[in-house]
């Protein structure tokens, strides 16, 4: 009996200073990070955004980021956890495609990016892709009295490019996308 007592807790001590290192070498390295790990916080009109929490915006003459299984609230992040063979998720989606249709009668037929009829896991991403941005650009145009090619080209330059040119694809942050259409004259 003595011997296991006295293994485990040398086991206890081992594990404690490896996951004090692991702890320490993480801390350390969100420190060296542009936001020192604190996450990207956005001021505009004298309010405090979050760049990296996904934002509601519901306007027709906003982008519209992805859906939220949480309602956008930081505090309850999570997903619906609802397959795709499950009749509600389902129905859901397809309300969520017919909403988009309905906001974007330019677009016709043209096949809803998955991205914003679809939930993150986290219910909170604040990105959506090119092509989802691109699905929006008519109705902006037409609601803000913009020519589409400004509003394109301001997609181009809020696109950030995968990490190193080869992690993952490429991204718009809707919050930022949004706040440089308030900035167009």
């Amino acid at each position: 009996m003595k011997n296991h007592i006295v293994s485990a807790f040398r086991l206890t001590l081992v594990m404690l200073v490896v996951v004090g290192i692991y702890l320490a070498i993480v801390y350390g390295g969100s420190k060296i990070l542009p936001t020192q790990g604190n996450g990207e916080m956005i001021k505009d009109k004298g309010q405090k955004f979050y760049a990296n929490i996904g934002q509601e915006f519901k306007s027709e003459k906003y982008f519209h980021g992805r859906p939220s299984s949480v309602n956008y609230n930081a505090a309850g992040s999570g997903g619906s956890n609802k397959g795709p063979s499950n009749e509600e998720y389902l129905e859901t989606v397809q309300k969520r495609i017919d909403t988009l249709q309905r906001q974007n009668p330019d677009m016709g037929n043209t096949k809803v990016p998955v991205e914003l009829a679809t939930a993150s896991g986290s219910g909170l991403d604040p990105d959506i892709s090119v092509e989802g941005a691109l699905y929006q650009a008519k109705r902006i145009a037409k609601a803000r009295h913009l020519p589409e090619e400004q509003i394109n080209n301001l997609i181009k330059t809020q696109t950030e490019k995968p990490f190193l040119g080869l992690f993952g694809p490429s991204k718009i942050n809707v919050l930022k996308l949004n706040i440089a259409l308030d900035q167009l004259k």
